[in-house]
């Protein structure tokens, strides 16, 4: 993975990530990227109970839609609470009048603990909050990292995407899960 890292190029507003990988990249499919793959919506323990624990398909949610997603290392943590949320709840106006119906925060929690976390931030009405509680999702697309060094264990690297039906038309990756450089919404707004 370090080696992957090294290789991005820098100096862009985005990292475009995957094109030399094999994996997710612009251009791609990214139900197809992440086969059988399904999310969990954020919700009380009430709520999974009373649905089974029912999960989301990827087509559910990127078919047919203009979507904005980004993933973070977890729910809780710094630049996740004090920056990355709030940059999308803040633009969420902007984004919406450049049609995008959906923007989706994704990070290798459970349903439950990120909908605790949306409640906090005040961000639930604005932004759909998806559990990858066993990071599937982010290994389909090439984005798992251990961070077990800061006591997260396997999470996922701080990422954006503007997807346009099940279509990756940009991807960013920051360079370390601590950076707060190309996944904001202000600079997937430039890219939509």
């Amino acid at each position: 993975m370090a080696s992957a890292l090294a290789r991005r190029a820098r100096g862009s507003a985005a990292v475009l990530w995957g094109a030399a990988r094999g994996f997710a990249s612009v251009g791609s499919d990214i139900v197809s990227v992440a086969p059988g793959v399904s999310l969990q919506k954020a919700r009380s323990w009430d709520e999974g109970v009373a649905t089974k624990f029912s999960t989301t398909p990827l087509k559910d949610i990127f078919y047919g839609k203009k979507v904005v997603i980004f993933g973070l290392p977890g729910a809780y943590t710094g630049v996740c609470s004090q920056a990355h949320v709030p940059s999308y709840k803040n633009n969420i106006d902007k984004l919406k009048a450049k049609g995008i119906d959906s923007v989706i925060c994704v990070a290798v929690n459970d349903p439950y603990v990120l909908n605790g976390w949306a409640e906090k931030l005040q961000a639930k009405d604005a932004i759909e909050f998806y559990g990858d509680f066993d990071g599937s999702f982010h290994k389909s697309l090439d984005l798992e990292i251990d961070l077990s060094a800061a006591l997260l264990g396997r999470r996922s690297h701080r990422w954006s995407a503007f997807i346009d039906n099940g279509k990756i038309k940009s991807f960013n990756v920051e360079e370390v899960p601590s950076d707060f450089k190309v996944s904001s919404a202000e600079v997937i707004l430039d890219q939509i």
